[in-house]
């Protein structure tokens, strides 16, 4: 079930961040089921990931669900395990599990507000990329990560998230080199805010948004092969122009 222009036949992806509907997570993987790919779908929402799932294969998407924490390097590594359990391969790996949960002034942090702001934008990625590289290697696959357009505008009150995913851009150009003689492409996307259901409820229809399909488009064109496929690329994606 294949939608031009990407085709992922025969390809399976895996997908973090999947467990509520509306979300990016939850889309992205939507787009690479559309396109033909097998998936993994990963959330620490066992109840939303395993229902995200059922909608897939209702949509005759081949998927399967694996709940866990993934700032826990286990957990990581049964998501790779997954894929090859069920489906023998793994092409794809999208790092989308993350968010902004500190919002506000610096001097009002908390050691836990600045653990967790780094443990669910860049541990995640850090993690599963890890866990995933052996088996990237063996197929010539792909990462591509999630980053912000904090990484190129600055961002307040909301310091702590933009050098969470600053890092992730800085994680994934330098993995994009370690990993070049391997044949494994590392690329990410530095969006502004996209139309989420949880974006809506709180800016208002008012607001500009990334759509998803601008969204998912853009990943999708990070991970598809060809002569011309980058490699240590952050993609910007702006809402569309009025």
């Amino acid at each position: 079930m294949s939608s031009a222009p990407f085709d992922f036949s025969g390809k399976v992806a895996l997908v973090t961040g999947v467990g509520r509907a509306g979300q990016i997570g939850n889309a992205v993987a939507l787009a690479f089921g559309h396109a033909g790919a097998r998936l993994v779908a990963c959330d620490v929402n066992a109840v939303g990931v395993t229902q995200r799932v059922r909608e897939f294969a209702a949509l005759g998407v081949d998927a399967r669900p694996c709940a866990g924490d993934l700032t826990q390097p286990d957990m990581a590594a049964l998501a790779v395990e997954v894929a090859l359990r069920d489906f023998g391969r793994l092409d794809v790996v999208v790092n989308v599990a993350g968010g902004l949960t500190t919002y506000g002034p610096v001097e009002r942090l908390t050691v836990k507000d600045i653990d967790r702001e780094l443990a669910i934008n860049l541990k995640t990625t850090v993690l599963v990329s890890q866990a995933a590289i052996a088996s990237l290697t063996e197929t010539r696959g792909v990462i591509v990560n999630f980053a912000s357009i904090a990484y190129f505008e600055p961002q307040s009150p909301m310091a702590v998230y933009s050098a969470a995913k600053a890092a992730v851009a800085g994680f994934t150009r330098s993995l994009a080199v370690e990993l070049a003689d391997r044949h494994v492409r590392v690329n990410a996307v530095a969006p502004s805010m996209a139309r989420t259901g949880d974006n809506v409820a709180s800016a208002g229809e008012g607001a500009e948004y990334v759509e998803m399909e601008d969204l998912t488009n853009g990943v999708l064109s990070l991970a598809a092969s060809g002569p011309d496929a980058p490699t240590g690329l952050i993609l910007r994606i702006a809402p569309r122009a009025a």
